[in-house]
């Protein structure tokens, strides 16, 4: 599935949501069902600085595709930080690079999050965006 398809997926997903809260609701969810990142990338090596809560992140580049993994000691964190990287996780990093999450705005997830959250996900945008385009230009 490309990214495209799989932004359409997530926004129908998230469309019939009534409110900001609901939405939110969800993503806490989503985090809640997702494995538990193990204790050795929970370490500085993998911390995203900038952000107030702590929040780890582990890139990976298998067959010519990105992964990503996330965990923060913050529910909320991990829940934003989760979505960008399950979104982004298995495609080309060309792709992942080019497709910025502008997206979530529509569904009103940026615009109810605080701005302590607001620039969590700007990090962990950056970071899945500067690996990929890493792993792009070595491509080249």
């Amino acid at each position: 599935m490309t990214l495209a398809e799989q932004q359409k997926q997530l926004l129908a997903t998230l469309a019939p949501l009534k409110d900001a809260q609901a939405r939110f609701a969800w993503l806490v969810e989503q985090a809640r069902q997702r494995p538990i990142l193990p204790p050795e990338f929970r370490t500085d090596a993998y911390r995203v600085q900038g952000c107030l809560a702590k929040l780890w992140f582990v890139p990976e580049f298998r067959d010519g595709l990105c992964y990503f993994r996330s965990e923060s000691d913050s529910l909320v964190v991990k829940s934003i930080a989760g979505l960008l990287c399950d979104f982004y996780s298995g495609h080309e990093p060309a792709a992942v690079a080019a497709h910025h999450p502008d997206f979530l705005t529509s569904v009103g997830i940026t615009q109810h999050m605080t701005p302590n959250r607001r620039h969590t996900l700007t990090r962990i945008w950056e970071q899945i965006r500067e690996f990929a385009l890493s792993k792009a230009a070595a491509a080249s």
